[in-house]
């Protein structure tokens, strides 16, 4: 088998040829590696890479397969880590100038479970400074370049993390979601992600884990990857005492027979949510995915829209508060070491009194009520994920379909709402506008449907791959 050819398999079947003996993980990591160090050039998705130990761990892992020895789920697999996950003993920055340098002398919940789960670190992923927005760049240095047209954005903050998988430069990606960080650069990437239900995965450490927002999950090219690197990661851990406490079902299984589950369900989509902008060949391709719910699927489909608050104001108030109270401080000490974009919201932040941010903790909790409303009458919703295909690399859009876009939530829609309610929501490549963009349907579950999401994502992979469409690379 050719180093390619390594590189492109799915995790899933990865794993199962390291099992037989068939595939060597140090066959596997020698492809990667050499994988990233020919691309990663080209795109800037890995902020560090951690060749040397990646290399041990993957004699030490082929050795234990050898010696017959009990293998874990991600057993001799690679798997890359975002930027504002630590790794012990790796370059922790979190896309800033601050860290740049630092080190860092612990592992994250999800790196000590990809860890224990037999996985390989083979580095950090790029994201946005602090992950404060849905482009992936930094001062650190370039951009991270979306695999499809090199000058458009890759998306964020997740940004590194989807470009890797996009181009093969690994299998099994973490990610995390604060406001759409995940399905922002799956989407705009054309791979898989999901956002599993706030609490399914820990987030420790976290410096504002009160806020009840932030969601780690897996990106993949596969929505079987995803489950298998979700049962790894999943789980209750009291050090964030906003997990779970229950452990998580069989993901892997559940995918494996996805359209059982599917016959008889009550599916809503919604083009636009009433109020969001939205590209026509966008809506076009979505709609046309969401109708193989209907036509292919067996379930019920019909449109509406859910006539709840728009949440942007109060979205953007938590989120401008937040930072300004998190990193302010380093603000203060060097300007100089910050965007506009990411100075705009700090000092909207110190602008909001503590009565407004209190008003909109208020209007968070009558929007959880509105969605839930809105969605108890169905299983499933559907939507567009991102509005319009990756737009350039150094610049946000200025309008959609021909309303102005003067904010990122403005074009972020889809995706905050659900980081709002902690509903579980997966974006799945749909299509390719006429530049040869890849465009998303958003499929959300509800309460704890975790499961269900992944098995109406496998479905409709089933019926449209997706995953040997290979961005213009070779």
């Amino acid at each position: 088998m050719s180093a390619t050819d390594l590189c492109w398999m799915p995790a899933t079947e990865l794993a199962a040829a390291i099992r037989r003996r068939e595939v060597s993980p140090v066959e596997v990591m020698e492809a990667i590696l050499a994988r990233v160090e020919a691309l990663n050039p080209q795109l800037n998705a890995f902020l560090a890479v951690d060749a040397e130990r990646a290399r041990i761990a993957a004699q030490a892992s082929e050795e234990a397969v050898m010696r017959g020895e009990a293998q874990g789920l991600l057993h001799g697999l690679p798997v890359s880590i975002k930027d504002l996950e630590p790794v012990a003993g790796l370059r922790y920055t979190a896309g800033s100038k601050f860290t740049e340098n630092q080190i860092a002398d612990v592992d994250g919940a999800v790196t000590q479970r990809v860890k224990a789960a037999g996985g390989i670190v083979t580095g950090k992923t790029n994201t946005s400074h602090y992950g404060h927005k849905d482009m992936c760049d930094n001062l650190l240095g370039d951009a991270c370049r979306n695999p499809w047209k090199r000058d458009r954005t890759s998306g964020a903050s997740s940004g590194g993390a989807a470009a890797s998988v996009a181009a093969s430069m690994g299998p099994l990606a973490h990610g995390s979601d604060g406001a759409g960080s995940i399905r922002i650069p799956a989407a705009l990437c054309g791979v898989f992600g999901l956002k599993p239900s706030f609490g399914r995965v820990p987030y420790w450490p976290n410096a504002d884990i009160w806020a009840a927002r932030s969601h780690n999950g897996p990106i993949t090219r596969t929505v079987a990857d995803a489950a298998l690197m979700l049962r790894a990661i999943a789980g209750p851990e009291p050090r964030d005492p906003m997990t779970i406490d229950h452990a998580p079902d069989d993901y892997v299984a559940a995918v494996a027979t996805p359209l059982e589950a599917l016959k008889g369900l009550r599916v809503v989509w919604s083009e636009d949510f009433g109020y969001a902008p939205v590209d026509p060949e966008v809506r076009q391709l979505t709609q046309a995915a969401a109708e193989r719910f209907s036509n292919d699927f067996g379930c019920h489909v019909e449109a509406s829209n859910p006539g709840w608050d728009d949440p942007r104001e109060l979205t953007a108030t938590a989120w401008h508060v937040s930072y300004a109270a998190r990193i302010g401080h380093l603000y203060d000490e060097r300007p100089e070491w910050f965007e506009p974009s990411l100075a705009e919201m700090i000092e909207a932040g110190r602008n909001t009194s503590g009565v407004e941010l209190g008003k909109a903790q208020v209007a968070r909790t009558v929007f959880y009520q509105q969605a839930f409303d809105f969605l108890e009458p169905y299983d499933l919703l559907l939507t567009p994920q991102m509005p319009l295909g990756a737009w350039p690399v150094d610049a946000g859009p200025a309008a959609i379909d021909g309303q102005p876009t003067p904010s990122m939530f403005d074009r972020l829609n889809f995706t905050f709402p659900f980081n709002l309610t902690g509903h579980p929501a997966a974006s799945v490549p749909c299509g390719f506008t006429r530049e040869g963009l890849p465009v998303a349907l958003q499929i959300v579950g509800r309460w704890h449907a975790d499961t269900l999401v992944l098995q109406a994502a496998a479905a409709f992979e089933q019926a449209q791959p997706w995953a040997q469409h290979r961005p213009p690379l070779e």
